[in-house]
Formats: C-alpha cells, structure tokens, sequence
C-alpha cells in the first residue's frame, strides 16, 4: 500500500523496549514446547499498563515491538489461525506438543518426575503473569534462580541447570527484563556449548534459547542455536521428521528478519514439504508455514506468489471448516493484502468487507479484538488511498464508537482512532474538523499522562500541523515547539520523532519569517538525522536538501551551495529514472 496515515491499533503500537513485555495479558502465553519445572511456590500483584506512543501526520515511520516479545511462546492451534495483512506470523514457540499429539491427551503422560516439576514450574509462572502477580512471579524466579546458581557454583553444570534456567529466562522474558534475559542466556550458552548433543530436553532447549536471542535481536548466535537443534532433530528423527518444524520456522523467522529471503523462503517451503509428507496437502497445519512464506513473498515484492500461497490457505479452510467460517475471514484478509500488494485495489477492498462481515458473523472475534479493529483501520486506510474517503470514514468512527463503548469515552486508547480521524478529516481539507478532533485528543492525553510523556506529542504535533493549514501561525508553533522539546527528552535530540517534528517547525517558521540562518541550521539537523535514519540517497533526503539549498542560496553562501545542489541534482536524476521505470 501507499503512504500510511492511520495509526495501528494500540496492541500493535507499543515500541520502547523499557515498556516490552509489560502488556503481557494476551492470549499469547499458552502451551510451552516441552513440559518443564522446579518447585518453589508462591502468588499475587498486578501490571501497569503503558501507553502506546500515538503518531501525528502523514508517514508511517514505525517503531514497532516484535509481537513474540513479552510473550514466552504462541500456541500455534490457536495463532495460526489468526494470521491476517498487516499481523505478524507466528513466532517460533510453536507447541511441539500440539503439533505432534491428539489435544484430548493428557500432556504429563510420559513425563519423568524433573519434567514434570519443570512443567508445574512453568504453569505456575505463567498463570501469575497472565493474572498480572508480576512481583510474585518475580519472587518465584529469583528464589529458583539462587537455588540453581549456587548448584553451579558448587559444580554440578549438567542439563537439569539448564532446564531450569532456561524456564527462568523464559519467565523473565514475558515479564519484560530483558536485560537479565541476556545475562541469563550467556550463562546458559557456556554449559550448553559443552554438552552433548544425546542429552534429553537440549533440542528444546535449544529452540527456546534460539527464540530468546532472535527476541534479542543477536540473530547470529539465534541461528547457530537452532541449527544445532535441527541437527539434533534429524539425527534422532530424520530430516522428514515434524519434530523439526518448530526449529525450521525459527530458522526461517530469523533469516526473513536480517534480509536472508531466499534462505527464509527455503526453510517454509521445507516445513510445508514436511507437513504435506506427515499430514497430507489439505491439513489445517499447513497454514502456519503458508502464512510466514507468504509474509515473506510480499516483503520481497513477490504479491503473485503471496496470492497463490494465500489462496491456498483460503482453500484449506474453507475445505475444512465451511465458508462462514472466523478463520476463513481472517485468510481473506490476507488475500486482500496480497491483492493490495500487486495493485488490485478494488478486489482487496471486496475482500476485506467479506472478511469483516464472516468476521462478525461467525462471532470468530469480540468487535474489540484489537486484530478486528486492525482489519478496520486496514480497510480504511485502503478506502481513503483510493480515494472513497467517507467509506473510510465510517469505518474509523465505528473504532471509535466501539472502543468508547468497551473502555469509555476519555480512554487513551480512543486516541488512536481519533488521530486517524483528524487525519482523514486532513485529507479532505476539512482542517476545521481537524482542529476540533485534535483538540479533543490533546485534552484526552493531557489528563491521563503526564505533561512529558512522549505519546502527548504526537496529537500535540499533529494539531500544530492542522493550525498550520489553517493559518493559525503562532499557536501551531507553540504547540510543535512542545513537540519538540517533549521528544528530544524521550527519544534523543537526534531521533527520528525530534526530526519529524522539526521539519513541521521549519515549515511554520518559514511562514512567520524567522531568520533564515537559524532555519538552514535546524534543516541541517534534519538532514543528518534523516541520512542515518532513512540512509543518504533516501527521498526524504532529497527533498530537505532542495530546501537546504534554496535557503544557501538566499543568505549568499555559494561555496557552501555547490556541493549540495551537485547532489541534489544526482537523486533527482535517479528518482526521475525509478518514476519512469
């Protein structure tokens, strides 16, 4: 799709990695690969909830959190199903043991007496997140913790200390300490280095451990560690085995992440070859990898192949389940993201209105599923790149309306829906609106977080920007300035939202005939953070160099001029020629 406007839901918004792992309370935290624990007991608390950072104009510059961070894994029965355009897919805590087992059987069947305390351990944790007993939690993995390091420290290094570490970090990372996840993970990688691979329970350790450091963001180490699993996995069980599927989706997870698409692509294909072999071409099983194959088909510019790939996931369900079916809608929406990918326009906006009317009708999703409201949000933003902005108009105000319905009527998250208003009421010039919808954001903000809180810039710049439209000088670069000064606090001086926001100030200062001086230099500013951040033959580069220019220009300083406008004219030239392409 073109240039976004409309703001993500707030379940998909939240990005400073301080606040990850905090709005735990998901459906998310389920099943685990294997059944680990350790006993120690205890209870109780409650979480608090961060706001999401709200974005004002224009550009979808995304700071986005990984959705498998504050989460210890996904049940796949469960997500694979819920998969849609715009949703991540499923993260590599796929539950091997619902892949690999009928649901009626009991989980602990099986299990020696450690994996069945280790099992105990890990529901014990996970209940007190999801019931928000964060400090309990907390009390329970440090006391497990000093039991098994002071067994470390006395020299018993084997891979009972590893499980039990390994639920620790797990526990650690759905409450969102990332920092001591790390350390954890590094006094993990020492033993498990040294173990051998016949050891029972170190596969899956292994993929966990992989997991964490892809969450980490050290994709090397990540691989090594499932690639160390998939070895283990096929000596044991052969390279056709479907115990090797959540490995190989880890894998393919990791590699789509750092650019490796070929690779990515290869590994889908892989567990989509295994599952056919296993459990045959039409199995419902099948749509986890589809889905990430096509995901990642669409990133790489591939919507053709994604289509095919989505329509095939379109078939199984609907085969499986009939057409009216929740999970048929939500495939639908995946279609029409592929559709919108090769320009179908039209044939993605029919998709997305059948998928919300199976969607409700199935009673698949509440109306406040925070994925139904982003189908929403996705069919509006598609409504208004095509140009049928009341459509999408209604469709925000029905977020609006169910959102105040739900969580009443001055809750921070009706912002979310009321910027994105203000931003349609923005595109067909209608800045009186605008205004009044801002207004009434800002004040929503202002009484539920403190004055420098970074999410109250984002209306607060949004409105400077309208006010701007509307001549309103003075007033929108007061508001900006706060803008301004809020973001450089939260987020650096040389962040993206502080550049952002200072190409708005530029904009209005210019009107009121500040000194050109002072302007080239906050246009210096933008630049240089916009060349890190967007990298130096980017379009935002070369539209702040055109101003920088016509600013050197103006104040005579031609030495200073030449070298700029020599670039200016060369991304000129190559944007001139991708246009024409």
């Amino acid at each position: 799709m073109a240039t976004s406007f409309l703001l993500p839901s707030p379940a998909s918004c939240n990005y400073r990695k301080s606040q990850v792992g905090l709005s735990l309370l998901s459906e998310n935290w389920q099943k685990d690969i294997t059944y680990f624990s350790f006993c120690i007991r205890r209870q109780k608390c409650k979480v608090k909830l961060y706001m999401i950072p709200y974005k004002a104009i224009a550009r979808r510059w995304a700071f986005k959190r990984s959705a498998s961070v504050g989460s210890l894994e996904v049940d796949a029965a469960d997500q694979g199903h819920r998969f849609a355009s715009g949703f991540s897919a499923p993260n590599d805590f796929v539950s091997r043991y619902n892949m690999l087992h009928d649901s009626s059987s009991n989980p602990l069947d099986g299990m020696s007496d450690f994996e069945r305390q280790l099992q105990e351990f890990f529901d014990e944790l996970k209940a007190m997140i999801m019931m928000g007993n964060k400090h309990d939690a907390i009390d329970l993995l440090q006391a497990n913790y000093e039991a098994v390091k002071e067994q470390m420290n006395a020299g018993t290094k084997g891979i009972e200390e590893i499980a039990i570490l390994d639920v620790i970090a797990l526990g650690y990372m759905g409450i969102g300490d990332l920092k001591f996840v790390q350390s954890l993970l590094d006094m993990m990688s020492q033993v498990v280095d040294n173990l051998k691979d016949d050891e029972p329970l170190l596969d899956a350790i292994l993929m966990h451990m992989g997991s964490m450091y892809s969450t980490l963001e050290n994709h090397e180490k990540s691989m090594l560690l499932y690639q160390r699993a998939i070895n283990i996995l096929e000596k044991r069980y052969g390279k056709n085995s479907i115990f090797l599927v959540t490995s190989l989706l880890g894998m393919a997870k990791v590699l789509g992440s750092i650019g490796r698409a070929t690779r990515a692509i290869e590994f889908y294909h892989r567990v989509i070859t295994i599952f056919e072999l296993n459990r045959g071409a039409e199995s419902v099983d099948l749509v986890l990898p589809l889905s990430g194959l096509g995901n990642q088909l669409i990133k790489e510019g591939k919507a053709t192949d994604a289509e095919n790939v989505f329509t095939r996931i379109l078939k199984i369900y609907t085969r499986a389940y009939g057409e009216n079916d929740g999970r048929v809608g939500m495939a639908l929406c995946s279609l029409a993201h592929a559709k919108c990918a090769k320009g179908n326009t039209d044939e993605a906006i029919d998709l997305y209105k059948k998928a919300v009317k199976v969607i409700k009708d199935s009673n698949y999703m509440a109306l406040d599923d925070s994925i139904m409201e982003n189908i929403r949000i996705d069919l509006a933003e598609l409504l208004h790149f095509v140009g049928r902005g009341q459509e999408g108009r209604e469709l925000l105000e029905e977020c609006l309306l169910i959102t105040e319905k739900h969580k009443g009527k001055e809750h921070p998250d009706s912002v979310t829906h009321l910027l994105n208003l203000a931003s349609s009421y923005s595109r067909s010039k209608n800045f009186v609106e605008a205004e009044r919808i801002l207004r009434m954001s800002l004040e929503i903000m202002t009484k539920n977080v403190g004055p420098d809180d970074q999410s109250i810039s984002f209306p607060m710049l949004h409105l400077g920007v309208t006010l701007y439209h509307l001549n309103q000088d003075e007033e929108a670069e007061k508001f900006v300035l706060e803008a301004v000064r809020i973001r450089e606090k939260a987020f650096g001086k040389d962040s993206l939202p502080v550049g952002e926001a200072l190409d708005c100030l530029v904009c209005i200062q210019t009107r009121l005939g500040k000194d050109d001086a002072q302007l080239l230099e906050l246009l210096k500013r933008v630049l240089s953070i916009q060349e890190r951040e967007f990298g130096s033959d980017s379009e935002e580069v070369m539209l702040t160099l055109k101003k920088a220019v016509f600013y050197l220009d103006k104040l005579g300083r031609k030495d200073e001029k030449f070298p700029l406008q020599k670039r200016l004219y060369h991304l000129r030239m190559k944007y001139k020629q991708r246009v024409q392409y």
